[in-house]
Formats: C-alpha cells, sequence, structure tokens
C-alpha cells in the first residue's frame, strides 16, 4: 500500500482539528515533478514505500553511540528524543523547568495553553501540505519559550534519533520556538537513523524573534542513507530582532528544506546559510522565501554546495519586497561546483520588488575547481586531493562566518574532509 492510502485509512484514528488538517491534507495530496515547487525533486521513491505510524518505543542506545552523535559540546545543554519521545534520562538540562522542552508536557500544562493558542500553527502555511500532514498526526517535539531579556548561555542541541524499528517508519516532528523581547538563545538540530529500515521524517518548525531577541537555529543534517527528510521552517521576526537559521547539509538520501521568513516591524536582519556536501545518488532540494514587509530591514542568503558522484542540489531561492518596504537590502547568492560528470544542481534564484528604494541583488555560479588556484597548491608540495579539499573547505567556509559555536564548526569541517575523503586536521 502507498503511503497516501495508508495516510487516507488513517482518518478513522483522528477527530477534531487533527482530522480537519488531514483532510486539507487529502485534497492537497503529494506534490509530484508537475507542479512548479517540486519541478527538480521526485518525491516518488519516499511515498510508493510503506510505512509504520507508530514506532517500537525501546531502545538500547549506547553511551558510546550517544557521544558519537555530540558535538563535544561538553558544556552544552541537550535534548534526547528516541523513537517519537523525549527521552529525560539521556538529556541534560541546566534549566529549573524541563518540562518545557516537551511539546507534548507543554500541551496538557494549563500555564502554557494560552501561549500555545497564540502561537502553535500560527505562521505555518496551510498551503503546505507537508504542514497539515504534520498538523494532523504529531504528537511530540520540542518547545522552549525564553522569558523576557533572558539570555541563554549554553546553546541546546536537539537529538531526533531512530533505532530498533523493524520496518519503515513515518515520524511527524515538530518545534516551537518563542524568544521574547529581548531574549538571545541558539539551538543545534540533529537526526539520526540507527536502523536499515528507512525512515520518513516530516518535521515542522515555527519560530518566533520578539522585538531586539536574537534566535538561531543550526541544521546539521547527517543522516543514513535510509533516511529522507522533509523540513519545514517559518520564522517571524519583529522590531529590532536578528534571526539565523544555517542548513548544513551531509547525509541522508533525500532532503528537501523549506525555509520562509516574515518580517514585521523595522531594523529586522536575517540570514541563511547553507553548505551542501553530498555524493553518491543524495539529493538536497533547499527552497527559501522571505518576505519583506516593513522598511529598513535587511536579509542575507548564502549558499554554496559541492556535489559528488551522481548527486543532486536543487536551490530556489525567492526575495519579496512589498510596496511599504522601502530601504530593503536583500543579498542572495547560491555558487556550486560539481566534482564529476553525473552531478548536476538545478538553481533558481528569484526576486519580486514592488519598492523603489531598495538594495537587492541575487546570482548563482555553477562551475568546477579553479585549475591555476590547484596548480598554485599543488606547486609547493601539496597533494592533490589534499588540494582539492583547502580549495573546496576555503569554498565553503564564509557561509559558516556567523556560526559562533566553536564545536559545530569544527564537525562541519571535519564532516567536509570526511566527505571529501581526506585526512585533513582542524
Amino acid at each position: 500500500m502507498a503511503l497516501f492510502q495508508q495516510i487516507e485509512a488513517q482518518k478513522e484514528l483522528l477527530s477534531g482539528e487533527k482530522l480537519q488538517n488531514l483532510n486539507h491534507f487529502l485534497q492537497q495530496g503529494f506534490p509530484t515533478k508537475k507542479d512548479e515547487e517540486f519541478k527538480y525533486t521526485n518525491l516518488r521513491e519516499i511515498i510508493e514505500k510503506d510505512y509504520r505510524f507508530s514506532p517500537d518505543l525501546d531502545y538500547n542506545i549506547t553511551d558510546n553511540q550517544l557521544s558519537e552523535l555530540h558535538l563535544g559540546e561538553a558544556d552544552f545543554d541537550f535534548i534526547i528524543f528516541i523513537n517519537g519521545k523525549l527521552r529525560p534520562e539521556l538529556s541534560k538540562i541546566s534549566w529549573e523547568k524541563p518540562d518545557f522542552f516537551s511539546l507534548k508536557n507543554a500541551t496538557s500544562d494549563a500555564s502554557q495553553k494560552d501561549v500555545l493558542s497564540h502561537y502553535f500553527n500560527s505562521i505555518a502555511s496551510e498551503k503546505n501540505e507537508f504542514v497539515n500532514l504534520n498538523s494532523a498526526f504529531q504528537t511530540e517535539g520540542f518547545y522552549l519559550k525564553v522569558s523576557k531579556n533572558t539570555v541563554v548561555e549554553k546553546p541546546i542541541h536537539v537529538f531526533y534519533i531512530s533505532q530498533n524499528q523493524k520496518e519503515n517508519t513515518f515520524y511527524n516532528v515538530r518545534n516551537l520556538l518563542i524568544a521574547e523581547e529581548g531574549a538571545q538563545i541558539e539551538i543545534i538540530e540533529s537526526h539520526h537513523n540507527f536502523d536499515e529500515f528507512y525512515t520518513f521524517t516530516n518535521a515542522v518548525t515555527e519560530i518566533f524573534a520578539d522585538r531586539n531577541s536574537k534566535a538561531d537555529w543550526h541544521k546539521l543534517q547527517n543522516d543514513s542513507r535510509f533516511s529522507y527528510l522533509i523540513d519545514s521552517t517559518f520564522v517571524k521576526q519583529e522590531r529590532d530582532s536578528l534571526a539565523t537559521v544555517n542548513t548544513f547539509s551531509f547525509g541522508g538520501k533525500l532532503t528537501r528544506n523549506n525555509l520562509d521568513f516574515i518580517h514585521n516591524g523595522e531594523n529586522i536582519h536575517s540570514f541563511m546559510n547553507g553548505i551542501t556536501i553530498i555524493g553518491q545518488d543524495q539529493l538536497v532540494d533547499h527552497h527559501t522565501a522571505v518576505h519583506h514587509k516593513t522598511p529598513n530591514c535587511e536579509s542575507y542568503q548564502n549558499y554554496k554546495g559541492i556535489f559528488k558522484n551522481n548527486a543532486k542540489g536543487v536551490f530556489n531561492g525567492k526575495v519579496f519586497v512589498e510596496q511599504a518596504a522601502q530601504k530593503t537590502n536583500a543579498y542572495q547568492q547560491n555558487n556550486n561546483i560539481l566534482l564529476d560528470e553525473g552531478a548536476t544542481i538545478d538553481t533558481k534564484p528569484q526576486l519580486e520588488i514592488f519598492a523603489d528604494d531598495v538594495k537587492c541583488s541575487h546570482g548563482c555560479t555553477v562551475g568546477q575547481l579553479n585549475e591555476e588556484a590547484l596548480f598554485y597548491l599543488r606547486a609547493r608540495g601539496i597533494g592533490l586531493e589534499k588540494a582539492k579539499a583547502l580549495l573546496l573547505f576555503a569554498f565553503a567556509n564564509d557561509a559558516m562566518e556567523n556560526v559562533d559555536i566553536e564545536p559545530l564548526k569544527l564537525k562541519i569541517s571535519q564532516l567536509l574532509a570526511k566527505k571529501l575523503e581526506v585526512d585533513i586536521q582542524f
């Protein structure tokens, strides 16, 4: 039975808003290559498989397995979900109220009822079929509200782990982050499948950055070849706020990242950076959109792609500047290197501008390594593969400029070297 039929069969188990969301999805269906937004990304491989909707909860993950997932961040806080459930016994929280980190716990907490009703599903678009699918089936996820003027000193690493599943498993993950006025917070999110059965993770994240707040969300995507990920992230910013979403894609069979930024005040700064390094028959698709609705705001998009073997990349970046958004400064760039003849990239940066006093630019490049630079390094005694790796590292490095978490920067550098199959110490 294909996934759509499996989903349709779940109608009898749902009621209320979840049933409404499911009906919205069933009317939309999964997108096909006839849909402009999925023109270059074929989901057939995902949706023709059968999945289990309720994972087995048993796990036997070892300390060594968990240690390998960490970034060497001895002082970080971390939240661990295994098989769709929060595992407090494996998590480390230095805060006084760890129940706030569980969306499931928050929904049963009377003190959080008004907050959730105000924020939850308020910016996740109903036009997105995967949002409706997630809203129908999600039961658990990460939730955090950072109070006014609170500066969270330690980054929080959120792990979503799947282990001991005996068949393909479908996960609907939900994240909600609220940074109140003057608050500062940094989150790292990663997904890990320990089995040789496929996981299909449909993740939805809503981030709210209130006045003068700073919210950074880093996505480290380095899952196994038995993993599919559809990630939809929505960010709403208020006046004088700064928000960043960094997406580092190294693993997974097929990954689709949908990213929407919404401006709702003046003097807003938004940053979207991405590094993609994939090979074999992997696919990574980045779809970004920035909605400039107010004047005197800035947005920066910088995505780098390195593609080996038969890997395929997609980048579709959009910047919308409304008539009221005068003095907008929007920058968008997508640069790619193809290392093998079978590797491909489809890139389409776009601007839609309805204001006349703006500074907007976009561009893309697709090419190979610079032969002169390669010759320069080899003439100084550096081997061919190491010279290539150094050039590629330099190529990707500026997409990490606003990452101020040193263990994360180090991990990305190490993954780059590993993907390029060279031994470089950073």
